[in-house]
């Protein structure tokens, strides 16, 4: 054990002269821990509602889009998604033709996107056909009058349920109605199936149809607007994008689940960091008391470090002494801050301390995910804070003169 740790410890634990040194130097243990459970305690809520998130919309989103990089409809070869399916990681493949399309049901009507599907195809890809509550995922004859299967919401509003006739009315022609030359493509559908998604804006504005009728409604004759392919580990999915957009070249566009709501993505990680910035106030706050009471310490000390110079302590030494001082204040404080954030995660995640109401929210409390390295992050830099916080006071002391110190009183 090196004597400038033991001189450290000394000086922490013994009582001081000016006792409100010892108060100020508890507050800056408090102020620490409290701004350290802060932080962890924030930022898993921001993994748990971020991968909250993430589920919901990876449930109806696939991982990997393949779509026209120019117009509203492609055309793929057999060989190339043969080529392009034959990643391993691949595990289902659904081509898709989607368009803005006119709902009618009676009185009510709704412009939604109305989506095309091989609804055989689309349950290895997405999981909107497991989210039915009525009816089922099943489009029965697409010659004449297919099906037609509503989001919660847009059936809600509709006034729809298991049975009625929706009238799907294309854009394809409308320019020509408006000029009395026709009419628009229109196709009559029976609701077959409801789904809920638990995202209320997809309940809202999407509708499914066979792929055919889609086709015909669209006039997409050969093509579709894209093809939609689910993976094996989502965290692969932008290895696959790179893997596929070199496959496929310039015509085609490729998107991953996160370029698909890169946007919010984007602005829930700034609310992350800006959390993150906020509550490190907390502790920097707390390392000012650090420095207060370093430096009332070395005031105090003042006689000591005078002995200490004389018998050969150096510079260096006296440094090191009031250095680990401070450090030690900012490890009890950080060791606190992330026992006592991991106990109120670990206790929200298994008893619900928090709990939501389940008939306005899909989870029924808040969400919390620890991720390891949010501890290393908040604990490297409350270290820091308080290593920054230790230095002016410590070279102060180790600036002292001898003999100028041992006369002082």
């Amino acid at each position: 054990m090196r004597y400038e740790h033991f001189i450290a410890r000394r000086y922490l634990r013994s009582r001081r002269q000016l006792r409100f040194i010892n108060i100020i130097m508890l507050v800056s243990v408090i102020g620490i821990t409290v701004g350290v459970a802060a932080l962890i305690i924030v930022l898993s809520v921001f993994n748990g509602f971020s991968g909250v998130v993430t589920q919901v919309l990876v449930g109806f989103d696939p991982h990997v889009r393949l779509e026209a990089a120019k117009g509203k409809s492609v055309q793929v070869s057999d060989s190339l998604l043969k080529e392009i399916s034959k990643d391993p990681r691949i595990t289902g493949v659904s081509p898709f033709a989607e368009s803005k399309a006119l709902l009618v049901v009676r009185e009510q009507n709704r412009v939604v996107y109305v989506r095309g599907v091989v609804d055989t195809l689309v349950e290895n890809v997405s999981g909107v056909s497991r989210s039915t509550i009525l009816g089922e995922f099943r489009f029965g004859d697409t010659k004449a009058s297919g099906g037609i299967v509503l989001g919660l919401a847009l059936a809600d509003r509709l006034g729809a349920t298991v049975g009625t006739d929706v009238t799907v009315i294309s854009p394809v022609g409308v320019d020509a109605m408006l000029m009395q030359f026709g009419q628009p493509l229109m196709r009559k559908c029976t609701v077959v199936g409801i789904y809920d998604s638990n995202n209320k804006d997809y309940d809202a504005h999407y509708a499914y149809v066979s792929l055919e009728t889609a086709k015909y409604l669209f006039q997409y004759k050969d093509g579709v607007s894209g093809i939609e392919f689910r993976l094996q580990d989502i965290q692969q999915a932008e290895q696959v994008k790179l893997k596929m957009a070199s496959q496929v070249g310039d015509t085609y566009s490729v998107s991953t689940w996160y370029d698909l709501h890169k946007d919010l993505y984007s602005v829930m990680k700034i609310e992350r960091w800006s959390a993150y910035l906020i509550l490190c106030l907390i502790v920097g706050v707390a390392t000012f008391n650090v420095l207060g009471s370093l430096t009332m310490g070395v005031v105090e000390k003042k006689r000591d470090i005078g002995v200490l110079k004389s018998i050969g302590a150096s510079h260096g030494s006296i440094t090191r002494i009031f250095m680990f001082e401070g450090l030690l204040v900012g490890a009890i404080g950080t060791g606190l801050g992330l026992c006592i954030g991991l106990l109120v995660c670990y206790l929200q995640i298994h008893y619900h301390l928090f709990p939501l109401d389940p008939n306005i929210y899909i989870i029924p409390a808040i969400p919390v995910e620890v991720r390891w390295m949010d501890f290393f992050t908040v604990a490297a830099a409350s270290m820091v804070l308080c290593t920054l916080a230790s230095l002016y006071p410590a070279r102060r002391a180790a600036r002292l003169l001898p003999v100028a110190a041992i006369r002082w009183e």
